[in-house]
């Protein structure tokens, strides 16, 4: 049984139809019109407009109009118990009282009004139906249309669509019936970098992934995500949850997308498409970004060059040539991707829909918190990640940032770090064999080898202070000793790593609340209290 009935009355030309289609549209609401009823009970009748009205006043007198919430009834039973139905329309006052006898409080009795004036230009601009009078004040000669107008009196909510589009009327009929929310509730659960990435926040996201209905991820092909598997697979631009659970994936309208290798990680990962929402306004990557940056950053500031930097400044320099600017929206082949991703997000925060928003790279290249110009082209930190992904801060319940042991940058001309050690000093020191650091330790989009240093403690308040942590994810206990690959439980990683994790914690001013101990099944000690 549904768990609410919607009935929407008003004069012709008011919207009714308009906006019962639209609800069922964007909401996947079920409307039934009442003219469908009509044929099923009495399947004879001519479909004109004049010969319904007229089967329709002959069952309403018989009745006292309780034949609406009869056939409606029949309908509800075999709909799932959170649908909402949508009648189209109610016409008398006998009509809605029989929809609340039956129904109760479950009722919402929706009507929409409009001027004479505009009910009447609305009607001359409608396209000829069968049997439908010619003018809108003949229409007025019915009884029963004549007296629409005062089920205003008796309605639930009344709209005046004067001064609205179609898409304002849909809106705030979706406000009343709560399909925004009714309040802002904290479903969202952010995963940042907090040093220049490579962090292992795919690890860790994917870890996360099957305890949430939806994931999001933002940023670009510049950013490798690798899951563990066999064998392990390395995201750009779908999240790292992809294959570890069945949440709905979304690719948020601040995205930067290669449209080859969000094909080649669909076709990977087995992804169909109404699983993957890519939102319209996402930049699209041309060749030409790829060959500038190759030319002009690879060089200079080691940038990986996937052209996702110079793809965004196209987009905001040229906004008087939208021919230079491709958005998701205007390739065909994401076609069967492509929606409003804040609606299917208000659809999840209605419905309390747990979020993950993954983030990409690290707060230390934040294109305004980082070392400039040894940066990326996006603000790294969570305000930045829920503006790309256009979710709102009050929506956020957890905030975990990914921090390793010892951070690292690309090599070359990447920009400053800390204290610089060599992969032979973190050898020594961890007892791992040099060469499975090397061999581990290239870049997940470039394969570069990569650079690394000391843990920053400045970097880590840093980061705490701009992205407000709830939690830290701590990734590479292996690397301040080899024997923690063993350890299960907290208590079993060696007393360097518990005193390393106590002073995390104290200058993060948030717990360590998940511990990575190598990259492989079962290396996760999660601490979590949520």
């Amino acid at each position: 049984m549904t768990t609410r009935i919607v009935a929407i009355s008003g004069r012709i030309g008011s919207g009714k139809t308009t906006l019962a289609t639209g609800l069922e549209e964007q909401f996947g609401c079920r409307r039934v019109s009442t003219r469908e009823l009509l044929h099923e009970l009495l399947p004879s009748t001519s479909p004109a407009r004049v010969d319904l009205q007229a089967a329709g006043e002959a069952l309403d007198r018989r009745t006292g109009g309780t034949w609406v919430a009869q056939a409606v009834a029949k309908r509800a039973v075999a709909l799932d118990s959170q649908a909402t139905l949508i009648v189209d329309a109610v016409r008398i006052r006998g009509q809605i009282d029989g929809l609340r006898r039956s129904f109760g409080n479950r009722v919402l009795h929706l009507h929409l009004t409009a001027p004479e004036e505009v009910l009447t230009a609305r009607f001359g601009r409608r396209t000829g139906r069968a049997g439908e009078a010619r003018t809108y004040r003949a229409t007025q000669r019915d009884r029963t249309e004549a007296q629409v107008e005062t089920l205003a009196a008796i309605a639930d909510v009344v709209i005046d669509t004067k001064r609205c589009s179609r898409q304002d009327v849909i809106v705030r009929a979706a406000a009343h019936l709560g399909f925004y929310g009714r309040s802002y509730r904290r479903l969202v659960d952010v995963i940042v970098g907090g040093a220049y990435g490579s962090e292992g926040k795919g690890h860790i996201a994917a870890y996360l992934a099957p305890e949430y209905d939806v994931l999001v991820r933002v940023g670009g092909p510049n950013a490798g995500h690798t899951v563990f598997g066999e064998p392990p697979y390395t995201h750009h631009l779908l999240p790292s949850g992809t294959t570890k659970c069945e949440a709905q994936l979304v690719i948020g309208p601040g995205a930067v997308l290669d449209v080859p290798k969000i094909l080649k990680e669909i076709a990977d990962c087995r992804v169909p498409a109404e699983r993957l929402s890519i939102d319209p306004r996402a930049t699209i990557i041309a060749p030409s970004d790829i060959a500038w940056e190759l030319k002009r950053l690879r060089g200079s500031i080691s940038s990986t060059a996937q052209g996702g930097g110079r793809a965004t400044a196209r987009r905001i320099l040229y906004r008087n040539l939208r021919d230079q600017v491709k958005l998701a929206r205007d390739v065909k082949v994401l076609k069967p991707f492509v929606r409003e991703t804040m609606e299917v997000l208000d659809r999840a925060f209605e419905r309390g829909a747990r979020i993950m928003l993954e983030g990409t790279q690290g707060t230390g290249l934040s294109l305004y918190h980082g070392d400039y110009p040894h940066v990326t082209s996006r603000d790294t930190t969570v305000s930045g990640c829920l503006a790309e992904a256009g979710i709102a801060p009050s929506r956020v319940r957890r905030i975990v940032m990914v921090c390793r042991t010892y951070p690292i940058r690309v090599g070359g001309p990447s920009g400053k770090m800390g204290v610089e050690l060599s992969w032979a000093e973190i050898s020594r020191r961890s007892e791992i064999p040099v060469w499975k650091l090397r061999k581990a330790e290239k870049t997940s989009t470039t394969k570069r080898r990569r650079r690394v240093a000391e843990f920053d403690w400045n970097l880590l308040r840093r980061a705490a202070s701009l992205n407000g942590p709830t939690d830290i994810a701590l990734t590479f206990a292996d690397y301040i000793s080899k024997g923690n690959q063993a350890a299960r439980r907290f208590e079993q990683l060696n007393e360097e790593t518990i005193r390393f994790i106590e002073e995390c914690e104290n200058v993060a001013a948030a717990p360590v609340s998940l511990i990575s101990t190598r990259f492989a099944f079962r290396s996760i000690i999660d601490r979590r209290a949520w």
